[in-house]
């Protein structure tokens, strides 16, 4: 599985959408419907899966599934 679809494959747990739909511009709230509950759970999640540490300061400007994953592939470089 490639750590796009892993990535969205995490997502998908929190909304209605399969991972196979799911594009890079769909938005966390308005698109996926996540609550801010939903948004801080995945982003524990994400942390324990990718073995990353992501910062308040930069989640806080992630909006879409494309911000997250480009955050994610920096956070490993």
């Amino acid at each position: 599985m490639t750590q796009d679809m892993q990535f969205k494959t995490i997502i998908a747990q929190y909304c209605k959408v399969k991972p196979e739909e799911m594009t890079d511009d769909m938005r966390f709230r308005e698109d996926l419907g996540f609550s801010s509950l939903d948004f801080m759970s995945f982003l524990g999640e994400v942390e324990d899966t990718f073995d990353v540490e992501l910062e308040e300061e930069d989640v806080l400007h992630i909006f879409t599934i494309g911000e997250a994953l480009g955050m994610l592939e920096t956070l490993q470089h």
